[in-house]
């Protein structure tokens, strides 16, 4: 057991129990054990200096590309879980769509094991919905849950067959399991490599409507008030999405949503030069589909930041444009780039926390996300002011795919503890 921790006057920002001010944090025997206003008595503990910190729960990261099984090369779950930590992130999500696939409890398992073994972030299995993510058979999703997965979902393909979702939402509802869509109409989207518009016709590429996400996720919100059970909508990236999800929550349909960094932070500007370090899928969008995942940000349509953490190799991207993978990395730029929602006036600094911890613990019903004695001592220091520059070279992370290298960015997480545990500066890991 690790020796107690004393977070001693930092500013604990924890909207979930309505904190936010100067505080001390006592960390022990995993927990949290006291938060005071008071300076609490040291009594044997390590002294952790937080003036002119935040300090908040753990962040929580509902959508995460691990690769491994399979995909080592890209990203393995020790590193995977590297850069979380250094990225102030706690607890990770780990989709799927790996090598094998994880449709099978042994998969399930591999992936539990591997984390273990890794200490560092904790990682939550997403099993498969179809088994080899071809949305055809249902996989054993009873078995996936009995085993550790928290969620299931076919990401990185939508599941095509209205017939297999509205089952899977049946099916799931007794379960307690959230289904996580990647809403995108192949029929559609066939073929495209940039969103619909003048910049997709200048640099010669195919397009993809906005309306391949938007039909998808009108259908499966149309299933889900048909049959119940918990849809998760993942990286939502148009207008017409955002408004969809607000209204389906007005009427009480038990549906979620999160966005990506890159969704709400760019635009397909970002893809001049046919940057392929910019290519993804939802492909990035328009000023007002930025505008309106800014708004459901705010307004609480959207319940989380999730980074779609996306590791590739440098083959990957360095091809042209229409051949290369979709996806970017984002566990270590992911703080920075919230807080320049903060700093634009769009979120304040409480309800950035949320959408990073409390919003995705409550969504996939996980535990930590909040600094309450008795939760896990999962906690992220924050150094709000702290200027850095984007150089992905210096990343945890195995791969080097983001469209962020070179930008300015102020935020940046100085300590990391999960478990009572500090993880993050590695060096420091004891």
């Amino acid at each position: 057991m690790s020796k107690p921790i004393i977070i001693r006057g930092g500013r604990v920002i924890d909207p979930r129990n309505r904190v936010d001010g100067v505080r001390d944090v006592r960390l022990e025997d995993g927990k949290v054990a006291a938060v005071s206003e008071r300076p609490l008595p040291l009594e044997g503990a390590e002294e952790v200096q937080g003036g002119g910190l935040w300090v908040t729960p753990g962040f929580i990261d509902l959508h995460v590309h691990l690769r491994e099984p399979g995909e080592e090369g890209k990203e393995t779950i020790l590193s995977g879980t590297r850069a979380a930590v250094a990225g102030g992130f706690t607890a990770v999500a780990a989709m799927p769509n790996t090598r094998p696939v994880n449709d099978s409890a042994l998969v399930t398992r591999l992936v539990r094991q591997r984390a273990a073994e890794a200490n560092l972030a904790r990682v939550y299995p997403v099993g498969a919905i179809s088994k080899g993510l071809n949305g055809e058979e249902m996989a054993e999703l009873g078995a996936l849950r009995d085993a550790g997965c928290v969620a299931v979902t076919d990401d990185g393909r939508p599941v095509m067959s209205a017939s297999l979702m509205r089952r899977v939402l049946v099916y799931t509802a007794p379960l307690g399991l959230p289904v996580m869509v990647h809403e995108e109409d192949l029929t559609l989207s066939a073929g495209g490599a940039l969103t619909e518009g003048p910049r997709a016709t200048r640099l010669g590429l195919l397009p993809i409507p906005r309306s391949a996400e938007v039909v998808m996720v009108a259908r499966d919100l149309v299933l889900l008030e048909e049959v119940g059970g918990r849809l998760h909508v993942a990286h939502l990236s148009c207008a017409a999405s955002v408004a969809l999800v607000r209204e389906a929550k007005r009427r009480g349909l038990r549906v979620t949503a999160e966005a990506a960094p890159h969704h709400f932070t760019l635009t397909d500007e970002a893809v001049e030069g046919w940057n392929t370090h910019a290519k993804m899928n939802p492909p990035l969008r328009h000023p007002e589909d930025v505008a309106a995942v800014r708004e459901g940000l705010a307004d609480g349509t959207i319940d989380a930041i999730a980074t779609d953490h996306a590791p590739h190799g440098v083959m990957d991207k360095q091809v042209p444009y229409a051949e290369a993978a979709n996806g970017v990395i984002g566990l270590e730029t992911a703080l920075p780039l919230t807080l320049e929602l903060v700093r634009a006036g769009v979120l304040g600094p409480v309800r950035a926390v949320e959408l990073l911890t409390a919003g995705p613990a409550a969504t996939f019903g996980l535990p930590g996300g909040h600094l309450a004695p008795g939760a896990p001592a999962d906690v992220t220091l924050v150094d709000p002011g702290a200027e850095w520059t984007v150089e992905a070279a210096r990343f945890q992370s195995k791969s080097r795919n983001t469209p962020y290298e070179g930008r300015k960015v102020v935020g940046r997480v100085v300590r990391t503890v999960v478990g009572g545990r500090t993880v993050w500066p590695l060096e420091e890991r004891r």
